[in-house]
């Protein structure tokens, strides 16, 4: 287990522990990521949609697609889930210069992967271990 620190910047990120759960696999990276920190009963979204706990776990995918399965989420996956929050806080009371700035980058961030993929797929590697 490895702990990242790197998100600690106000009192809420400061109170939230992001861990790495397992080893890194085939390519380098890690599949298992936990936070915690949070109290789930003090959240009206959580109350309303009946979900409950104090910590939460990402799990990516973790392996060929053609030889596993979808097994967890995407890098894609997470940055479309920060590129629909700061969009909504642009349209919203708190639009500002920095969302913005963030937001160009969430949104380069995703262009540069799907270029990625999209290349990966051209060569008939996609979704293998191959390079």
């Amino acid at each position: 287990m490895r702990e990242i620190t790197s998100h600690r910047v106000n009192p809420a990120n400061d109170t939230l522990t992001l861990k790495v759960l397992d080893s890194s696999g085939a390519g380098g990276a890690h599949h298992l990521y936990e936070v915690e920190g949070f109290d789930y009963g003090t959240n009206p979204s959580a109350a309303e949609h009946k979900v409950g706990g104090n910590a939460l776990l990402v799990l990516f995918q973790n392996g060929p697609i053609a030889e596993v399965g979808v097994n967890g989420v995407t890098q894609e996956v997470l940055l479309a889930i920060v590129a629909d929050r700061l969009q909504a806080f642009q349209a919203g009371p708190y639009a500002c210069a920095e969302n913005a700035e963030a937001l160009k980058h969430v949104e380069a961030a995703q262009e540069a992967l799907l270029s990625r993929t999209r290349a990966r797929m051209a060569r008939g590697v996609e979704g293998t271990h191959q390079v």
